[in-house]
């Protein structure tokens, strides 16, 4: 099922990263601003927080998402990050 991005409210990296916590992530390492978090089945992915507590774009909270994280709609809904 395709993700409906028009139902994503805006993310801090701040608010990304809980989500990330509450999904089983772990901080690994932080080269500069960009932080990397592992999965422990494998998945990986690199937030890069945007100054002053800024929201992401779509385009990158898109990549993060279906790219890095592989998070589902159902994921989005159960995290709390899409609303129904």
């Amino acid at each position: 099922m395709a993700i409906d991005y028009r139902g994503l409210r805006s993310l801090t990296a701040r608010e990304l990263i809980t989500a990330l916590s509450r999904d089983g992530f772990y901080f690994v390492r932080q080269n500069g601003s960009h932080q990397r978090y592992a999965h422990a089945d494998g998945r990986r992915i690199t937030v890069a927080p945007q100054g002053g507590g800024d929201t992401f774009t779509i385009k990158t909270l898109k990549s993060m998402i279906e790219r890095q994280a592989n998070w589902t709609a159902a994921d989005l809904v159960r995290l709390g990050l899409l609303e129904q």
